[in-house]
């Protein structure tokens, strides 16, 4: 019992040690980054004419510049604490406030990409038609920048009475639908053929093939797919907010910063989208133990 306790911290120290020790390294190299970036503007702007400073003066101004050409990490990690903290939730200035309108359009398009998907999917497996048809334009569809697609199915979509998270949510989905087509292709095409005749021997119709047999073997298939999609969907809700003037979102806070020239209020945005995505992701590996647990446990 002992030992086993004991393996624990181990196990989890393994794991977050490579974590740390890139999240390190990244660190480093960025502050080397930022030095280096801002050396010529912090020479011009801040530090005495005719090389009268020291090293360490020229440093600590590269790092604590107004408007850096690289902020430093601590700037970027200050300035997004100043936003949490210092402005209620649903105030502009909040990065939540923006990340919470960027979840919205990703969550939706999240759905309908995975529900698209799943019923792209399944046609293709049941009909060869289909397979021939549908799946090399699939393919092509995602050979198309979705920076020029986007601009067009605003457009579109606008003229139709669309706004608001219907436009942005439709980029997400495009970029959410792909990943799960084509693992659910693979896993729906994962049982054995004795597998399939075993139904056959049944009697079992195709629909209950397909919810007995098909859809388990898919599932270790799909949720791989969903984190990729969800990820995606997160950068489809940010690209659709640019060319739409959006006032909210992390997309149109990106815009913001670069028409005022606020690399800082930029990196923090962009670091409020990892984050974004990277607990959208986490929820959707969370998911996928419970049901991955419940589906072995019965």
């Amino acid at each position: 019992m002992t030992g086993t306790v004991a393996m624990k911290p181990d196990r989890l120290s393994q794991r977050l040690l490579p974590v740390a020790s890139v999240l390190l390294a990244v660190l480093l190299l960025w502050y080397f980054a930022a030095v280096g970036l801002n050396a010529a503007g912090a020479v011009e702007r801040v530090l005495a004419p005719n090389g009268a400073y020291t090293t360490g003066e020229l440093i600590a101004s590269t790092l604590n510049m107004q408007r850096p050409v690289l902020p430093s990490p601590h700037q970027v990690v200050a300035d997004l604490y100043r936003s949490l903290v210092d402005w209620p939730l649903d105030s502009p200035r909040n990065l939540l406030y923006h990340a919470g309108v960027t979840a919205q359009s990703t969550l939706v398009g999240f759905v309908l990409g995975t529900l698209l998907g799943i019923v792209l999917a399944a046609a293709i497996v049941h009909s060869r038609t289909l397979d021939r048809a549908l799946l090399p334009w699939i393919v092509a569809s995602q050979t198309v920048p979705v920076l020029a697609i986007a601009p067009i199915v605003l457009v579109i979509l606008g003229s139709l009475g669309f706004e608001g998270v219907a436009p942005k949510a439709t980029i997400a989905m495009y970029l959410c639908f792909f990943p799960v087509t084509v693992a659910m292709v693979q896993g729906l095409r994962a049982p054995q053929r004795i597998e399939t005749e075993l139904m056959h021997t049944y009697a079992a119709s195709r629909l209950q093939t397909f919810w007995l047999l098909r859809l388990p073997s898919a599932l270790p298939f799909l949720f791989p797919s969903l984190r990729v999609g969800i990820a995606a969907g997160v950068v489809g809700a940010m690209v659709a907010e640019l060319p739409t003037g959006a006032q909210a979102g992390l997309g149109a806070r990106l815009l913001t910063g670069s028409y005022y020239g606020n690399t800082v209020g930029i990196w923090s945005a962009l670091v409020m989208s990892a984050l974004l995505g990277a607990g959208l992701t986490a929820a959707v590996a969370g998911v996928e133990r419970l049901v991955l647990r419940r589906g072995s446990a019965g």
